[in-house]
């Protein structure tokens, strides 16, 4: 997210006049079309197509103005389908040449069409053939879908409904045909041309300049699959050999003169196909793997069988342009789309609200992977902040959905962390669930009973089900309910009796559409530690011997006996489940387990939760009452873990020590939230455990100074966070000195890394030595897109009154455009997300500016104006005054005419009161 014999250029005049022919009315089934005024689709409207497609042979004569596409499809009807039922084939935006049935024109009468569809009337009640020619502009294309034009290279994007794009199709997810493609272009202009699947036949077209590559894709897939590439590249490439012998060739294609920056995406190409054969037995099955990287690219990443398209942000790396996360995003995203292959294509989606089951799925994969890459426990905390800070968002604001939505009226605004980030938590549970043997066999059972096919849910939970005897028709209920489970845990220790009682109780608030919530199968990973550091074995009836208590209820209680002295309960170990916890435990007992529990993720929670409550407490106190004395003691706690984890695990050690944002402060206070109140007690939090801690943190700078050359591995990963944090910290303690060491690393810098953090510090600092390292690394880095967006970025998120208008400023540098979604999501995004005080401003400049931004991207890049236009998602939670003005900026944007279906849905749910 391939040779056909006889394949030829389209003969002039063969289909008729250029211009396209008469246009009968709109195709009269439009569920199946694209309106300016979403439908509402739903769940259960779901049909089997009444045709479907066995193959498709596709003729693209690449032109940067008047690309033609000649698609010839063999029909037939389906068995399951309505018979005598007419062809409806989708469109969007496209231009008829030419129509032929079984190699004979059809008539006028025959057929109705328009941009937006085709429909064959009365088609023949057994197999046919249908030959259509259509025409697009890719350059004008700058919706980013279909087939387009990116700094000179064609590249296409059929995700989720970009296919009809291109040409008159079944575009839906549950068709699969075969492919064989030939593509043509000048040779000077895209001297490459790639395809789905095995490369056939290519050359040169005698006299014309102009050359052709004909690719066939041996296993069927839905047209969104669908990708064709054509442009002056360069390559980097290496032999695999899968696991059973079966030579393949991996590549990455990029801009000429890149192709180093290349190499680290191809190493992890080469890692994630050797890692899914060792724990997932799925091997590689064509013959070449292609991953192209594109400047213009809405999305991270697609997935198109054996032609990956990448947004070159995830793919090109050097010491010098990219820090360690963005090495770390490149191993995570490649291994994303690779683990497609299997989870994705081989098998599919019946329709789009099985979306979770290929990205639930595969973000689950790409998790373990990069876990087992990486340090474990880090990678686990960095996907649970993830998840805390967009999904929960998303499942406590207007736009609250299932992991399988029951409907949508635009299926592009439901690539969302629910459906990615959720669906993978669920997936774990099942795992946690089921146990290590039973999950295996159940994946396995999965892939070969569903290989081939467009599977559903249920599809999947049957395949465990079977394995594994259990009934998991209560744990399928995390499918279809939205929202974000609290449990609340009371405790009760009877020292006489030597026995500790657990009561949790679960609740889900009501979200859109759901008033009423059942209980979820909760399963609850735990352990009780001594306060003064030792492990605590008890007897406990409903304690599986892993340690796991499956709760199935709204209701359970945890008897403990022979336990000895009171102990603290360490509960949801490694984020067991995707709850928010409410715990009666004091500070003393947080505090113990950030120093003694054996389970990382736990003692790094302990820490965020004594941290939690100082900051909700001192943001929404209305006489400001210091809490010096609890920030003390959790600043002390935490210099006595940097003592050993700042040796043993430099990147945990990070962890500890950073604060929860600003956007998890707001989501804890949850209602009338001031955003410059959290921001001012977030800022003085911080201020006091830079001061107390200032020894220890100046310490661990001087002996984490870089000795070597740069290497992105973990290990010297996670010696740059734990610097870097401790810079942050002494700044923000001291902010002159702060900006005497930010300058100083500044200039120093040997990695991208260490320049962005001290770019970052000084950004918070107001005065001239910001304003000097700002134009200096604009200067140093002119050239440079992709860093440039990190500048942007950085500027975007200052929280302060002016940022506004340098932002407005911004807009008009020489390195920006509004037509480039990278550009726009690091200027426009950063404030829209990564600066709650001035997008929240209390006179709604901040909200008027983005929803200028979303009106104006509306018709040229609907997709990226609706990604924005969610950041109004927690206007509801915000203070009346800037409640007002967030409402009136959204109204503002219902009221505009034409509307695309993108920004309509997302402004219309809203808005929304249900």
């Amino acid at each position: 997210m391939s040779g056909w014999p006889g394949a030829g250029r389209m003969e002039p005049g063969r289909y008729g006049p250029e211009e396209p022919p008469p246009l009968g009315s709109a195709p009269k089934d439009s569920h199946t079309m694209r309106t300016d005024t979403p439908t509402v689709i739903g769940l259960d409207d779901y049909r089997p197509s009444d045709h479907l497609a066995d193959t498709i042979h596709l003729d693209i004569l690449l032109h940067p103005t008047a690309t033609r596409i000649v698609a010839e499809t063999a029909f037939r009807p389906n068995p399951a389908g309505r018979p005598g039922a007419p062809l409806v084939l989708d469109g969007d935006e496209l231009r008829l040449c030419g129509i032929e049935l079984d190699g004979q024109p059809l008539p006028a009468e025959a057929f109705e069409a328009s941009p937006q569809g085709l429909t064959v009337l009365a088609p023949p009640q057994r197999p046919f053939r249908l030959r259509v020619v259509t025409e697009v502009d890719p350059t004008a294309n700058t919706k980013l879908m279909g087939l387009y034009r990116s700094g000179g290279i064609y590249c296409t994007q059929c995700e989720a409904d970009g296919f009809r794009r291109i040409t008159y199709a079944l575009d839906r997810p549950d068709v699969l045909s075969v492919y064989t493609t030939r593509i043509e272009a000048d040779e000077s202009e895209a001297p490459t041309l790639l395809g789905n699947g095995n490369p056939g036949e290519a050359g040169a077209i005698p006299g014309t300049g102009r050359h052709f590559a004909i690719w066939h894709d041996p296993f069927p897939k839905p047209g969104y699959l669908f990708a064709v590439v054509g442009g002056r590249l360069g390559k980097v490439s290496k032999p695999f050999t899968t696991m059973s012998g079966r030579p393949v060739e991996i590549a990455v294609h990029v801009e000429p003169g890149k192709e180093p920056r290349a190499e680290y995406a191809l190493d992890a190409l080469e890692r994630s196909m050797r890692w899914d054969e060792e724990v997932f037995a799925r091997e590689y099955d064509l013959d070449v793997f292609n991953v192209v990287a594109v400047s213009d690219f809405n999305m991270g990443a697609m997935e198109n069988k054996g032609l990956n398209i990448f947004n070159d942000k995830y793919v090109l790396a050097s010491p010098e342009t990219a820090t360690d996360s963005d090495y770390a995003n490149i191993e995570a995203v490649i291994a994303h789309e690779y683990f497609h292959n299997w989870t994705g294509n081989r098998i599919t989606c019946r329709d789009w609200f099985q979306l979770c089951l290929k990205e639930g799925l595969t973000v689950f994969r790409d998790q373990e992977f990069s876990s087992d890459q990486r340090s474990r426990a880090v990678h686990r905390i960095g996907e649970v902040r993830t998840l805390r800070a967009r999904q929960f968002t998303e499942d406590a604001g207007p736009l609250a959905h299932p992991v399988r939505p029951n409907q949508f009226r635009e299926i592009n605004n439901f690539y969302t962390a629910t459906v990615y980030e959720k669906g993978a938590e669920i997936v774990r549970m099942l795992k946690t669930l089921l146990g290590e043997a039973d999950f295996a066999a159940g994946m396995t059972r999965f892939f070969e009973t569903c290989d081939g096919t467009a599977a559903t849910v249920e599809d999947f939970l049957d395949a465990f089900a079977a394995v594994s005897g259990r009934d998991l028709s209560d744990f399928a209920r995390w499918y279809v309910q939205s929202g974000t489970p609290v449990v609340t845990v009371r405790t009760e220790y009877d020292p006489a009796q030597a026995r500790y009682r657990i009561d949790l109780t679960q609740e889900t608030p009501p979200t859109p559409g759901q008033a009423e919530k059942g209980p979820l199968v909760l399963p609850v990973a735990l352990g009780l530690v001594s306060p003064t550091g030792a492990a605590i074995a008890a007897d406990c009836a409903d304690l599986r011997p892993d340690g796991v208590h499956v709760m199935a209820g709204s209701r359970a209680s945890l008897i403990f006996e022979n336990v000895r002295e009171r102990p603290v309960p360490s509960l949801f170990r490694g984020f067991s489940a995707p709850v928010k916890l409410r715990l009666d435990l004091g500070d003393d007992d947080l505090l113990a387990l950030l120093e003694h529990d054996s389970d990382p993720f736990n003692r790094w929670q302990a820490a965020q939760m004594v941290a939690m409550r100082l900051l909700v407490g001192q943001a929404t106190s209305e006489s400001g009452t210091p809490v010096e004395a609890s920030l003390l003691r959790l600043a002390l706690a935490l210099g006595r873990v940097l003592v050993v984890e700042s040796e043993r695990d430099p990147a945990f050690a990070a962890l500890l020590l950073s604060l929860p944002s600003e956007t998890e402060i707001a989501q804890e206070i949850g209602s009338d939230v001031d955003p410059d109140a959290v921001h001012r007690a977030w800022l003085a939090a911080r201020g006091t455990i830079g001061t107390v801690l200032a020894a220890d943190l100046a310490a661990i700078r001087a002996a984490t100074e870089p000795d070597g050359a740069y290497s992105p591995d973990a290990a010297s990963a996670g010696r740059r966070a734990l610097r870097n944090v401790a810079l942050d910290l002494l700044a923000s303690a001291d902010p002159a000195f702060g900006e005497r060491e930010a300058d100083r690393q500044l200039a120093a810098a040997g990695n991208m890394t260490d320049r962005l953090a001290a770019l970052a510090v000084l950004s918070r600092i107001p005065g001239d030595t910001r304003e000097r390292a700002l134009a200096r690394f604009a200067e140093d880095f002119a050239g440079e897109p992709l860093v440039l967006d990190k500048w942007f970025g950085i500027q975007a998120a200052i929280p302060e009154p002016g940022t506004l208008d340098r932002i407005h400023g911004l807009t008009s540098h020489p390195a920006f455009s509004f037509t480039n979604p990278n550009r726009v999501r690091a200027l426009v995004g950063s404030l829209a997300l990564a600066n709650p005080t001035q997008f929240h401003r209390a006179d709604g400049a901040g909200y008027a500016f983005l929803a200028d931004i979303v009106l104006m991207l509306n018709g040229s890049n609907p997709q990226v104006a609706a990604r924005l236009l969610t950041a109004f998602s927690t206007w509801r939670t915000v203070e009346p005054g800037r409640r007002a003005n967030a409402e009136s900026q959204l109204k503002r944007i219902a009221r505009e005419q034409n509307l695309s279906p993108d920004v309509s849905d997302i402004v219309a749910r809203s808005l929304s009161e249900a």
